[in-house]
């Protein structure tokens, strides 16, 4: 059986794909299967494919009409057949050992997911290293644990009796994908190497200073209903309360504030905010919230109907 299997949304990506696939065809470990999912692409990313399938055996090619990486990864886990699955995005490449190591620790104790460390690679060449925390409860993976998909490997056949997919659609996939997996976990381990380079883009998606910053509002809806639905949702409740309010007055707040159209980032404002209190009205007396002592739990702690209001009339000339 393959070790690993590990899928990569492609789309429009001609510039870096090369690199990332280099990074992909040379890991220490051979047992590996590369799943390309070209998300219809219109660049020359299709050729940079053919020309590695020319030369590699292992690799697998999924064309498909654009649809978003989230559709592109549900259909790349049904295409996987490795013992566990990783995602990488086109943009980015991984160190060598990457798989070898996490596939060796998974196998240590049968691990469900194993997460290693990252660097963040900026326009200018720099690199930032952050080491994730070792949450090993649920509660803390789904309040404070790094909710992107690609510095971790999953095992396979769990995986799939989730039942948890990418919401197809919107951006902040990965964060609906993550919250939505931790409360199936059954074991977690991570190893310390950062192995993974995120390549921060000043084109990419994530980046977007536009109305698609409330795309968090249906994704974090997704995240509740399948806490409902599943029947985890009184079990998890505070921790859902907590994550919610940190998202959308810290994280969306900010990239709100980014928004150039005033009309726009006002009505994108008033959005985020109503979508906290109508989900969790009593989000202020979170016990977790009441514990965290970091400026930015004071932040959130100080956010009401008057201050949310005037930082965000205030933040916008400040950025």
């Amino acid at each position: 059986m393959t070790k690993v299997s590990v899928i990569v949304s492609v789309y429009n990506v001609e510039k870096y794909l090369r690199k990332c696939i280099e990074s992909l065809v040379g890991q220490t470990l051979k047992d590996i299967e590369i799943i390309l999912v070209n998300d219809g692409s219109t660049d020359g990313s299709q050729k940079i494919i053919d020309q590695f399938m020319s030369q590699y055996d292992n690799i697998k090619c999924i064309n498909k009409k654009n649809g978003g990486a989230a559709e592109s990864r549900n259909m790349g886990m049904l295409q996987a057949t490795g013992e566990y699955i990783g995602f990488m995005d086109s943009d980015d490449y991984i160190e060598s050992e990457m798989f070898e190591c996490m596939y060796n620790k998974a196998k240590e104790n049968d691990y469900d997911v194993v997460e290693c460390n990252l660097h963040h690679e900026f326009p200018d060449g720099s690199i930032d290293t952050e080491e994730c925390e070792q949450y090993t409860d649920i509660g803390q993976l789904l309040m404070n644990g790094r909710n992107v998909v690609w510095n971790k490997i999953y095992k396979r056949e769990w995986l799939l009796a989730s039942g948890v997919t990418f919401p197809v659609g919107y951006i902040y996939e990965d964060l609906a994908f993550y919250s939505k997996l931790v409360a199936n976990i059954r074991s977690i381990a991570y190893v310390k190497p950062a192995f993974y380079y995120y390549v921060q883009r000043k084109d990419s998606i994530n980046r977007s200073q536009d109305l698609k910053t409330l795309n968090i509002i249906p994704v974090l809806q997704d995240v509740k209903d399948y806490y409902i639905k599943t029947g985890k949702y009184d079990i998890y409740k505070d921790e859902l309360e907590f994550l919610f309010a940190k998202i959308l007055l810290l994280s969306s707040f900010n990239r709100i504030c980014h928004i150039p159209e005033r009309k726009d980032r006002n009505m994108a404002l008033s959005k985020n905010w109503e979508f906290l209190n109508d989900n969790f009205p009593k989000w202020k007396t979170n016990r977790y919230l009441k514990q965290l002592k970091t400026k930015k739990g004071m932040f959130i702690k100080l956010m009401n109907g008057y201050t949310y209001k005037a930082c965000g009339l205030i933040l916008p000339h400040l950025v």
